[in-house]
């Protein structure tokens, strides 16, 4: 019963990656760029690692070195990726020293004083990564090395956290050190370049996770806004950001492209029982197996059971055939039921409505024409774009056709809207007629219309308007 809500979008949600946290895919954003002359790009954000303290040190996060991140984009509708961005991470350090008592003794710290430009010559570990795009089959396809457009490098350098403000020289230096990390990236065959951003933001999920911990301890039809503690407010993530154009995105006939984000290790770990020099504690080989995916928000929270939540963060859309049983016969609306019986739970089996909206996408919005059932963010990126002003965090449902889950904006508020959605909220919409062809009816979902929430309520008005649009991640010296 525990287990009944998400407690979070999709952190620590399977019994392994709880404990690769380096690894731990949390969210997936997807949308049309808002950005005031950039409505021609898609902007994707991957984010990992998951609560993070501000107070990190001395090592703070980093992505693994032995691991593969990647951003798979299926522009067919054939639940195979046919476009992949694979971000490849190393650190080392600059082995910088202090004279003590007349030797050369190497320094315990990230950095040796204030930093203000990429790779600072006071920051004593440097972080870099190398993008690879890879067409069609992620391990098989033409893979093609990336280049920074001003100069052709192929090695990017990531930020160092935000380590706190007199680190950075003032409240406001990190985000201007941030953003000299924003790269414009050559993409062969397209007309105009990407952008792409590595490094940490300021945790943008929101949700009330101890209370939901606790048998949902909360009113479900409280206030929509401010009832509860934003619980993740105080925390960390690390971003994988991309713009892309869409020209260089979607097919030809095909405006709806499909994304989901996955980690990889190598199969073989050594652990070296001697290690000596930064970050040589293990010895790794073999082929790639993956440990985390993210489409769709909350899938794996409260729709896997738990028993093959490792299963599905280690599968491919392609094989989402073996959890079709629990979309069809999902457990969660039962359990709320349980929990409040005035909540009564959707009584169509089998749930298309669910197979609807997260396997294929709603006909006319966002599900491709030949579309094969499986699990993934989906977008159509001929749907205009809503500026930050015009956007409503319960998106489609409430007549803000750019928003969830046509794609995934920082601003929706897919906690609320997965639990409606759950509950019913598809057959009512739908209404006698079917008009969504979602295959139920009001009378199906006595709930379906309720105003289900976990009262914690965030807009657009939250976050950035300019790439990466995810804001300034909280320094060391925050005080809660």
């Amino acid at each position: 019963m525990v287990a009944v809500p998400a407690y979070a979008s999709s952190h620590r949600e399977a019994p392994f990656i709880s404990g690769q946290s380096k690894l731990d895919g949390t969210d997936l954003y997807m949308f049309r760029s808002y950005e005031p002359g950039r409505e021609a790009y898609v902007t994707l954000i991957a984010n990992y690692i998951p609560f993070q303290d501000p107070q990190g040190g001395p090592n703070f996060y980093q992505f693994d070195q032995n691991g593969l991140y990647e951003i798979h984009v299926d522009n067919v509708g054939d639940a195979k990726e046919h476009l992949t961005f694979q971000f490849r991470f190393k650190s080392d350090t600059k082995k910088q020293t202090l004279k003590v008592g007349g030797k050369d003794v190497r320094i315990p710290l990230i950095n040796s004083g204030t930093i203000s430009a990429v790779n600072d010559a006071k920051l004593n570990v440097r972080e870099t990564y190398t993008i690879d795009m890879v067409k069609e089959d992620r391990r098989r396809g033409t893979r093609t090395r990336l280049t920074n457009a001003a100069g052709g490098a192929t090695e990017f350098d990531k930020p160092v956290d935000n380590i706190g403000d007199k680190t950075f020289g003032s409240a406001t230096g990190y985000e201007a050190y941030a953003n000299k990390h924003i790269y414009s990236v050559a993409i062969p065959g397209c007309a105009s370049p990407a952008k792409v951003f590595v490094g940490q933001r300021k945790e943008p999920f929101y949700i009330a996770v101890g209370k939901i911990f606790d048998l949902f301890n909360l009113n479900p039809l409280g206030p929509e806004v401010n009832g509860n503690k934003n619980d993740l407010e105080n925390k960390n993530v690390t971003s994988i950001a991309m713009e892309v154009p869409i020209a260089c995105l979607a097919t030809a006939g095909e405006p709806v492209i499909g994304a989901y984000t996955t980690a990889s290790v190598r199969q073989g770990r050594l652990i070296n029982p001697s290690p000596k020099g930064y970050n040589r504690a293990s010895v790794e080989g073999g082929p790639w197996a993956q440990v985390s995916r993210v489409g769709m928000p909350l899938v794996n929270e409260v729709v896997i059971g738990i028993e093959d939540k490792d299963r599905f963060n280690s599968s491919k859309p392609s094989g989402d055939a073996q959890f079709l049983d629990y979309v069809t016969n999902p457990t969660l609306p039962a359990l709320v039921q349980t929990l409040f019986p005035t909540a009564p739970a959707p009584t169509n089996f089998p749930r298309t409505d669910l197979v609807t909206v997260f396997l294929k996408g709603l006909e006319g919005l966002n599900q491709p024409k030949n579309v094969v059932p499986s699990e993934m963010l989906r977008l159509n990126t001929t749907t205009p774009v809503a500026v930050a002003a015009a956007q409503n965090p319960l998106g489609v449902a409430a007549g803000d056709k750019a928003g969830f889950p046509n794609g995934r904006r920082p601003g929706d508020d897919v906690t609320d809207l997965s639990l409606r959605v759950a509950m019913g909220a598809l057959c009512t919409l739908t209404g006698a007629a079917d008009s969504l062809k979602v295959g139920c009816k009001p009378s199906d979902a006595p709930a379906g219309g309720a105003a289900l929430t976990d009262g914690v309520r965030k807009t657009a008005a939250d976050f950035k308007t300019t790439f990466p649009y995810l804001n300034t991640p909280l320094p060391g010296n925050f005080n809660n």
